[in-house]
């Protein structure tokens, strides 16, 4: 599983010119689930994201986590994260789970982050042909991939 962090000022998701969800202060979060993902993939990911210290403190060091600054989630799924770009122009997405894996990967993400914040957070939808907007702070990127624990 790859998440993509972006530490943003502001963020949304429009589908078909509606928006879905909008966060201020928080994480725009990309997940990208492949097919050897686990529930131990999800939880690990979670606390993870949900501990993650890249805010600014007093001293403007990078000390402080979500709950710290009252922050908020919107997570996007983005199979593309797991794109083989190794032959060729064209991505291969062969890594990249097929919807009855991911899905419910996904939603149980969904699950373990708002239970792990203490708040619920906002979604993309699964599929769907989302546009996302996004003010990146710093700008702070942070790519973390469950597969790479050690």
């Amino acid at each position: 599983m790859i998440a993509v962090i972006q530490r943003v000022t502001q963020a949304s998701v429009t589908i078909d010119n509606q928006i879905k969800g909008q966060i201020g202060t928080g994480f725009l979060v990309l997940l990208g689930v492949t097919h050897t993902d686990t529930q131990e993939d999800v939880a690990w990911l979670s606390k993870k994201i949900v501990g993650m210290r890249i805010f600014g403190d007093a001293e403007g060091k990078m000390n402080l986590d979500l709950a710290a600054v009252d922050g908020n989630v919107l997570l996007i799924s983005q199979f593309t994260l797991h794109a083989n770009t190794k032959k060729g122009n064209r991505p291969s997405f062969i890594e990249a789970a097929r919807p009855d894996v991911a899905i419910p990967l996904y939603e149980a993400m969904i699950a373990q982050l708002s239970a792990d914040l203490g708040k619920s957070i906002q979604t993309g939808e699964f599929g769907a042909d989302m546009k996302v907007l996004l003010l990146n702070d710093g700008p702070v990127t942070i790519i973390i991939d469950s597969k790479n624990r050690i």
